[in-house]
């Protein structure tokens, strides 16, 4: 087997108890033990260390590397103006090489206030920087062949046909920016498990039964995801 690598993020907030903590943990340690030693692993907890929001010179930067097109990494450093852009692109380029060198992006996301949390939401400002995922020379798109899996942890319920399905800001979200940062919509995984919240938000008492049921579909889907990538 050849040697294979997983970045893992979580944005959970809750360093304990976590649904979607745990479910990527459950991925990870599956992944990892099918792997091997060979496997390369990189963690990020977006809650406990937050990425920094882009700035002002995050945006001047983006916008001249923009107009050159795609240029190779180590050239975005030669356009920046003052140490603000340098801080800036110094605070990027690490994000984004450990994206481009993933293999599989784990990603476990919580829904707050029907999208993203903001530490996922820093995260995707960070590494979205103008061209890093395009082939300088030939313009390809650079993730066609990563994977992603999602975990979409969320407290109640939003899946299709559901009344709520119309306030789900998170996975159209999700699947719209990694479908335009280039990754094929055959390789973006979805996991999700809802009702989270319903055995301590009066509203959903008495649908424990279909939180449970959602929680233990989406521990399989992990362990099959797991299997495969």
């Amino acid at each position: 087997m050849t040697s294979a690598t997983l970045l893992h993020l979580d944005s959970s907030i809750s360093p304990a108890g976590s649904v979607s903590r745990a479910l990527t943990d459950r991925f990870a340690t599956a992944w990892r033990a099918r792997h091997g030693r060979t496997a390369r692993y990189r963690y990020r907890d977006l809650s406990a260390d937050p990425v920094p929001a882009v700035r002002a010179a995050y945006d001047a930067l983006g916008r001249r590397a923009e107009r050159k097109g795609p240029l190779p990494l180590q050239d975005v450093a030669t356009l920046a103006d003052g140490p603000d852009e340098t801080r800036e692109w110094a605070l990027s380029r690490p994000l984004i090489d450990e994206l481009r060198t993933a293999d599989t992006l784990l990603l476990g996301s919580p829904m707050y206030n029907f999208t993203v949390s903001t530490g996922l939401k820093a995260w995707i400002d960070r590494v979205s920087f103008p061209g890093a995922y395009l082939d300088p020379d030939t313009g390809e798109r650079l993730l066609r062949d990563t994977r992603v899996v999602v975990v979409a942890v969320r407290g109640g319920g939003y899946g299709p046909g559901t009344p709520r399905e119309h306030l789900d800001f998170q996975l159209p979200y999700l699947r719209a920016y990694f479908g335009n940062l280039g990754i094929a919509a055959e390789h973006l995984h979805v996991v999700t498990a809802e009702l989270t919240r319903a055995a301590d938000v009066p509203a959903l008492n008495g649908l424990e039964p279909l939180a449970a049921e959602s929680l233990a579909a989406a521990g399989t889907a992990v362990d099959e995801l797991a299997a495969l990538l």
